[in-house]
């Protein structure tokens, strides 16, 4: 896990998979192997409404694009924010120990 981002209204923090995790893992059915698909995801907590979001698969690859376009441009704190601000309206999860 590896903070991105911190102020008073945000933190975004890219939490990335477990190297050591198996290769394959056994389905519901209990016998049927399966591959393993480690991936990485990115948590937006709101600090304000207490909630977060967590974004995986497509949501995570476009949010890791506007993460490049970030280092690339220097957005200001307030762009930021704003970006921040569209992601969490999704956030439904309270954050309950962080």
């Amino acid at each position: 896990m590896q903070m991105l981002y911190d102020s008073d209204s945000f933190v975004v923090l890219h939490l990335k998979p477990d190297l050591g995790l198996p290769t394959q893992v056994t389905l519901a059915d209990g016998e049927t192997p399966a591959p393993a698909l480690p991936r990485h995801g990115f948590e937006i907590v709101d600090k304000r409404s207490g909630k977060e979001v967590y974004l995986d698969g497509s949501w995570a690859e476009m949010f890791q694009l506007i993460i490049q376009e970030w280092q690339r441009e220097s957005p200001s704190e307030e762009e930021v924010e704003d970006i921040l601000e569209r992601y969490a309206q999704l956030a439904q999860n309270p954050v309950l120990i962080h």
